[in-house]
């Protein structure tokens, strides 16, 4: 089965975006560091600036994570679907298979209406992460084992969680003002509450299992999403 029909799948309107498009391109439909990355005709020199992307906006947060973009990615593409840009990453696991990520390309119209007045409080390099390099970065056949694109994210106060009758201590975080950032597909979220998150402090939380509080988010992002590219 060939990319584009596997992709499918999962994404019944996906499109790869032709080299023709991406030269004539204008600033208006993606970010200026977005678009002179994919015009950049050189292979080498393109993979470079993505790299350097990554690295001007979480070297410290997401080392492991560019360590293994730089050692295994394969290709990257500008994808379409229904009219939402996003960069598809070809990377090689451990088992010599290839998976596909995907990283939705910047865009601030997309903060929706509910968490728009909590956005100002989330932390400076989590509000970098999704405004200047990608709107989400996961597993694109599950949607899972990443960052949730913004308008995916769970609000933790509009769902009902079972662990809660079970749990024997006072809840650590406010659910109306928590949010989960990263899904592992299985249950567990790494969550952030945004009046209590001075230093990155993150929440792991799981739908059947007591939640363990005070953590660093980026030490766990950077940790899951190797692990799944890993793993996968």
């Amino acid at each position: 089965m060939d990319k584009l029909s596997f992709l499918k799948q999962y994404r019944k309107n996906i499109e790869v975006v032709s080299n023709k498009d991406l030269l004539n391109m204008e600033m208006e439909s993606m970010p200026a560091q977005w678009l002179e990355i994919f015009q950049e005709t050189d292979k080498t020199r393109r993979t470079e600036k993505l790299i350097d992307l990554w690295k001007s906006v979480c070297e410290k947060e997401l080392s492991n994570t560019i360590l293994y973009l730089t050692d295994n990615l394969l290709e990257f593409e500008l994808v379409v679907d229904n009219e939402q840009y996003a960069v598809l990453y070809s990377l090689k696991s451990d088992n010599d298979e290839i998976l596909y990520y995907e990283g939705g390309i910047p865009n601030k119209s997309i903060i929706n209406t509910e968490m728009e007045q909590s956005w100002a409080n989330a932390p400076v390099s989590i509000k970098e992460f999704y405004e200047k390099l990608h709107n989400g970065f996961y597993f694109l056949p599950s949607r899972a084992m990443g960052l949730v694109p913004l308008e995916r994210i769970t609000h933790f106060e509009d769902h009902e969680w079972g662990i809660l009758d079970e749990l024997d201590e006072p809840l650590g975080i406010n659910m109306a003002t928590t949010y989960g950032f990263f899904e592992n597909g299985m249950g567990g979220y790494l969550a952030i509450d945004l009046n209590n998150c001075m230093n990155d402090l993150a929440t792991l939380w799981f739908t059947n299992d007591k939640p363990e509080y005070n953590l660093n988010f980026w030490d766990i992002v950077d940790e899951w999403i190797v692990v799944g590219l890993q793993d996968n």
